[in-house]
């Protein structure tokens, strides 16, 4: 695992204690186990503060609720639980019988909340430069494409300019679906252009908008590309 993490670890029972779930505990006669659940909450905190930190660094002129947007999508389950599966974190994990029965090494909700654990411990291990440096290798190939969102965080008013120059029906955006806890919901949004349909999802209403939105102006490109000159 220390191989996969890039990291070596001081004190191995902080990896220990990140890589065993509550399911596993319970079934244990040692009652002195602890499971990963306090990491987590820590590395929760650490993970936002270490990418909030990347984020400005990386684009100074964007406004906080921009970067609030992307840090949401970048530090949320489905995202870590993929990051997970890149260092093959399910494979490590100490899980309970009925977990391991239903494929539990793979399900998203414990892959992210394990990779916090993760990061947790190794900020604990060796401090916050080592858990930055760890946290922004994980994230390296997400940084690589920052760009890319960057670009989409004003699809919608790109796409209500556009119908605008050509007096055409205004984009409606309409909320379909809320996924997830409270504090972790995934939203999935519908957007109605005349006769164009498209949808978006994410961490929060706004950027499940710009998605749908984005999704659109894709469709009007190709529509305008493939619409012979007479026909337009």
């Amino acid at each position: 695992m220390e191989k996969e993490l890039k990291y070596c670890f001081n004190n191995g029972g902080l990896l220990d204690n990140a890589l065993r779930h509550s399911s596993f505990v319970n079934e244990q006669p040692n009652q002195t186990l602890t499971d990963n659940e306090r990491l987590e909450f820590l590395g929760d905190a650490v993970l936002n503060l270490v990418i909030g930190h990347l984020l400005m660094r990386s684009f100074p002129e964007l406004p906080e609720g921009d970067l609030s947007r992307m840090r949401a999508n970048m530090v949320n389950e489905t995202q870590l639980a993929s990051l997970a599966r890149k260092i093959d974190l399910g494979y490590y994990l100490k899980l309970g019988k009925g977990e391991v029965q239903t494929n539990g090494h793979d399900k998203n909700s414990i892959l992210s909340d394990a990779f916090e654990a993760v990061v947790a411990a190794v900020y604990l291990d060796g401090g916050f430069q080592n858990a930055f440096d760890f946290v922004q290798n994980q994230f390296s190939s997400l940084f690589l494409s920052a760009e890319t969102i960057k670009q989409t965080h004003d699809a919608k008013s790109r796409l209500q300019e556009l119908v605008q120059t050509f007096k055409g029906p205004l984009p409606e955006y309409r909320v379909v679906q809320e996924t997830g806890p409270d504090h972790d919901k995934t939203f999935l949004v519908h957007l109605t252009l005349g006769g164009l349909e498209t949808s978006g999802a994410g961490r929060s209403k706004k950027y499940a908008e710009q998605e749908a939105a984005l999704k659109a102006l894709d469709l009007l490109k190709l529509k305008t590309k493939t619409t012979p000159d007479a026909d337009r």
